[in-house]
């Protein structure tokens, strides 16, 4: 009786807000519709205005993006393995330079070398001032200028000089190509004192790690430990293995194979020292790091991942090894999977799935999506270039997906888009009974999250007046839920953070929640909260106060949520005792039941923290 009872209250509260579920007003077609577009679209011109017309901003830009090119082109001349004209023959010669003793040595050793094998002697690499793109980490490829050392605020050298430790490191993938990263940590953390750990993952093409550095300095100030890497193919790794072997979008299985990596690597140490370092050492002359410097600060039973982009789906892969018919954990320190929280930045993948988040929205594309040819032609294009090679992955951990409006390549809508477009993960992930969140930044692009001067993106640096970029639109949001996220699975008692998670993620009427959710595609929730009551809600823009007003009302304990369109059969609500409750009509309640079912499968997978 208590079950129907808190079903029928849900019921009252759906039947509440689905006045102002998405789709929301006005009507289409109409002018005001084309109007309501017209000025959601023109957010994404905010950022390149701001820059281009702040001198402050450009000064900062020019400068930072000299000292970012002195920096590479005095590596390269340290070690010139790093650039175009390098072989191994060539290394080897170069590193006997320094101990004349033994160059006659080393000589006759190439000669015979070159004589057994003539390709070793002309082999180049790819990589050079130009390859991959952004090595130059200079203007465009720049990121946010004030989170730079040089940088006089406190973003730059305040941080630098009094709120972190930061320590640049360089370890070879399984291909044996050297990626370059840095690790981050709290400065002055007390003696024994254990923190959770994060490795982020860039996005592909022109999208170097310190495009994320907004992140890196969010969490070491939060009270993580984190690792900002440039995968194959980016930033100031390199653009290819010893062999051949490629990176970046040419090989997209960098981005889960080369986190995979990155995670061995954040979780070595002296006694475990990273283990793809010595089966690579003779391959290049460089300086490797033989472990974390950090690993002393990390406590490893709490690791979340984070990516963006082509990012996100190695993070959305990464996250699944070792789910139930997913493929084995391939990592070579830990037996079983160590991730337990991931966020997907544009967007969150669903296994055998096409939707990356809004990654590929803008209106235009969204108009052809709906066309039977090119949806295919989609969907192809996905399977082919993007996740071809994919291992087998299942939703495994809670994770969170953020998405944006238009995309890649920002056009305007010019009809109303499929409103559970961007839900394709989170349903993947809420039939699996693992919990999930999923937003869409209202008036967002594809660079809301890699912070690349003069791309389309709101606003993410409006006052630059304290020395540091202030305010914004998207920006803040990313950050605001990012975090919460991370808090809620990752921190103990007694943390920053521990307390109030649950709040923010749940402050739908705050400055970063619901009025900055898209009214086109609908934001999403479905996660207990550490009371253990389920916070299940379909359509946060329809207003979730009401049902989890109605649902409380009517039992202690019970969940919390409001569904506008979607299917109400796949959203379970379960309380800590494991009873369930739903909507007003009786076949509603066997699906219900069913979630509960998924929900209690996945606990016992995965120690809930509470």
């Amino acid at each position: 009786m208590t079950t129907i009872i808190r079903a029928l209250a849900a019921a009252t509260a759906l039947c509440s807000a689905a006045a102002l579920a998405i789709p929301e007003g006005p009507a289409y077609p109409s002018a005001a519709w084309t109007e309501r577009e017209a000025a959601n679209f023109s957010t994404v011109t905010q950022a390149p205005q701001e820059e281009l017309g702040n001198p402050a901003f450009l000064q900062r830009l020019g400068a930072q993006s000299l000292d970012n090119i002195s920096s590479l082109t005095a590596r390269d001349l340290a070690d010139p393995s790093w650039v175009l004209a390098s072989s191994t023959p060539v290394d080897e010669l170069l590193a006997a330079v320094a101990d004349p003793a033994s160059l006659s040595g080393t000589l006759l050793q190439v000669l015979q070398q070159v004589a057994a094998d003539p390709g070793s002697g002309v082999s180049l690499s790819l990589n050079s001032p130009l390859t991959p793109l952004c090595a130059s980490y200079a203007f465009q490829c720049d990121g946010d200028p004030f989170r730079f050392p040089q940088a006089a605020g406190p973003d730059g050298s305040t941080f630098y000089g009094g709120a972190a430790v930061v320590t640049p490191v360089v370890f070879y993938d399984s291909g044996c190509a050297r990626l370059n990263g840095q690790v981050w940590q709290p400065r002055n953390l007390p003696a024994g004192t254990t923190l959770p750990g994060i490795v982020i993952q860039n996005g592909s093409v022109e999208a170097p790690q310190v495009a994320y550095w907004w992140a890196a300095q969010l969490l070491v100030q939060s009270g993580y430990v984190v690792l900002s890497f440039d995968p194959r193919g980016q930033g100031r790794s390199d653009q290819e293995t010893p062999s051949g072997g490629q990176g970046t979008n040419i090989n997209p299985s960098v981005f889960w194979t080369g986190l995979v990596d990155a995670i061995d690597f954040f979780r070595s140490s002296p006694a475990s020292p990273y283990p793809n370092n010595a089966p690579c050492a003779g391959d290049y002359p460089t300086k490797v790091t033989a472990s974390n410097p950090a690993h002393a600060a990390i406590d490893p039973q709490r690791l979340g991942i984070v990516g963006h982009s082509l990012g996100a789906i190695g993070v959305s892969i990464v996250q699944g090894y070792g789910a139930p018919g997913a493929d084995p954990w391939p990592g070579k320190l830990d037996k079983t999977n160590p991730v337990k929280v991931a966020v997907a930045w544009d967007g969150l993948l669903a296994p055998d799935a096409t939707q990356i988040g809004g990654a590929a929205g803008g209106g235009v594309l969204t108009l052809l999506q709906q066309l039977p040819l090119t949806e295919q032609a989609y969907a192809a294009f996905v399977q082919l270039v993007i996740t071809r090679g994919a291992p087998v992955f299942a939703p495994r951990v809670p994770s969170m997906g953020q998405s944006s409006e238009y995309g890649l390549v920002p056009t305007p809508f010019l009809v109303p888009p499929d409103p559970e477009m961007h839900k394709v993960g989170f349903d993947a992930w809420e039939s699996a009974g693992v919990p999930s969140y999923e937003l869409t930044i209202q008036g967002s692009t594809h660079y809301e999250w890699s912070l690349v001067p003069t791309f389309p993106a709101s606003s993410w640096c409006p006052d630059t007046s304290s020395g540091a970029c202030a305010g914004g639109w998207g920006q803040p949001m990313a950050q605001y839920y990012t975090l919460a996220w991370l808090d809620r699975w990752l921190k103990n008692p007694g943390e920053t953070g521990y307390d109030d998670a649950d709040t923010r993620l749940l402050d739908d009427g705050g400055p970063q929640g619901a009025a900055k959710m898209s009214f086109y595609f609908r934001s999403a929730r479905s996660y207990p909260d550490r009371q253990g009551v389920e916070q299940l809600c379909q359509d946060i823009r329809a207003g979730c106060a009401a049902a989890a007003s109605a649902s409380s009302s009517s039992s202690s304990g019970g969940g919390s949520g409001s569904s506008s369109g979607g299917s109400p059969a796949s959203n379970p609500e379960v309380d800590p005792s494991g009873s369930s409750g739903g909507g007003a009509f009786a076949p509603w309640l066997l699906p219900l039941l069913a979630g509960a079912g998924w929900t209690r499968r996945w606990r016992r997978q995965e120690p809930m923290r509470l």
